[in-house]
């Protein structure tokens, strides 16, 4: 009998084609986790401050909910997310119908991306901002165009301009915003809507809104199909390793992403934490108020290093250092300390040192190490 079964080398050369988008796309990812660079260097963070995750961990009710939940996780959650919907229906007066849950702000992003994008359609949204979001577009064959921000600021006026001059599907907007932690107001948020094309979603990424002032934050209306918020349990609640996120929009876009969204994808466990976490207002609050204390402490720091800071309005900084060169050198210096923070890749945001606010004794500690490296940072030419 005739032997039928391939080869190896007979199976590899019949290695069925990936697709012309996928061919196309550069094999990287939105961001090296900090996991890896521990693995590259052979030890682990003393201090993890460049991933925006919360310092002052999670509610104590979360976490029991967490643990009681435990015995059930070999049940699915629940699909429909429904009781967590409800409660944040009733939190932010809108209809059930009008939210959806997902594993975090960014599986929700690439919800949108595929709901709107058909292939070589455009996308707005600042150069440097979220690159997750951007990840999402190129795989669903979008085209991104980029406007500079303005002082450190998104640019509304441009972002609007951008958008009708390429006839873009969405635009993207993260305000509060990331990387540089500025905020704008409820009036700027209107006029950018008002000005966009009629057939171009604005997509409003509030994962870091709990720190804003309230009074500014624009209003949440679910009656408007062409505005999506987005927000996250990962910043404020400090479940960031749940993936729990959510979005906020018109009901007809919402009852499309059960077309496309995978159902079973927030945990069990993970939607009980985040019930939990609604119910802790007193948590809620001391962690704005620790992160309000922590911003001013990094303030004073970065005036006693001779540099200033953003505004912000999240649960980080951004330290301006007046060029690139001294950026990167202090990111590198401060990984050789066991610290790990972030600087952004597009000028001139690639100034700045992110760092997220630490509890009390992972402020002390950074400062220690930043007030030592100081007289090393090299001169910066383009300051002088």
């Amino acid at each position: 009998m005739e032997d039928t079964r391939l080869s190896t080398s007979a199976k590899a050369e019949k290695r069925a084609p990936f697709s012309n988008l996928v061919n196309a796309l550069p094999a990287t990812v939105p961001f090296v986790p900090p996991e890896q660079t521990e693995r590259q260097l052979g030890r682990r963070f003393q201090l993890r401050l460049g991933a925006n995750e919360s310092s002052f961990g999670l509610s104590p009710m979360a976490k029991q909910a967490l643990i009681d939940a435990a015995a059930e996780t070999n049940w699915y959650g629940d699909a429909t997310n429904d009781a967590l919907r409800q409660k944040l229906s009733r939190l932010h007066g809108v209809p059930m119908e009008s939210i959806a849950v997902g594993a975090g702000i960014d599986e929700i992003l690439g919800w949108i991306a595929r709901l709107f994008l058909n292939p070589g359609d455009g996308v707005t949204t600042s150069h440097g901002s979220y690159p997750t979001f951007h990840y999402h577009v190129n795989g669903f064959g979008g085209v991104l165009h980029w406007v500079p921000y303005r002082h450190f600021y998104n640019d509304c006026e441009g972002l609007a301009r951008q958008a009708h001059a390429t006839g873009s599907r969405i635009v993207y907007l993260a305000n509060p915003d990331n990387p540089t932690g500025t905020f704008l107001k409820q009036e700027d948020i209107r006029e950018l809507r008002r000005q966009l094309p009629a057939d171009c979603v604005l997509v409003i990424d509030e994962a870091y809104v709990e720190f804003a002032p309230a009074e500014d934050v624009l209003p949440l209306d679910a009656n408007d199909p062409n505005v999506i918020r987005t927000r996250t349990f990962s910043k404020v609640y400090g479940l960031a390793g749940a993936r729990v996120g959510y979005a906020i929009a018109h009901p007809d876009t919402i009852a499309s992403f059960d077309k496309i969204r995978n159902h079973f994808g927030v945990a069990r466990a993970a939607q009980q934490a985040a019930l939990a976490s609604l119910a802790d207002s007193d948590f809620l609050n001391r962690v704005i108020a620790f992160v309000n204390e922590g911003k001013t402490d990094y303030s004073t720091l970065a005036q006693e290093l001779g540099y200033t800071t953003l505004p912000s309005a999240t649960n980080f900084v951004a330290i301006d250092t007046g060029s690139e060169k001294a950026a990167r050198w202090w990111m590198d210096a401060l990984e050789k300390q066991g610290v790990f923070i972030r600087v952004p890749g597009v000028a001139p945001l690639n100034r700045c040192l992110r760092i997220t606010v630490g509890n009390q004794e992972e402020r002390n500690i950074l400062a220690h190490h930043m007030k030592k490296l100081k007289p090393q940072v090299p001169i910066n030419e383009e300051t002088r």
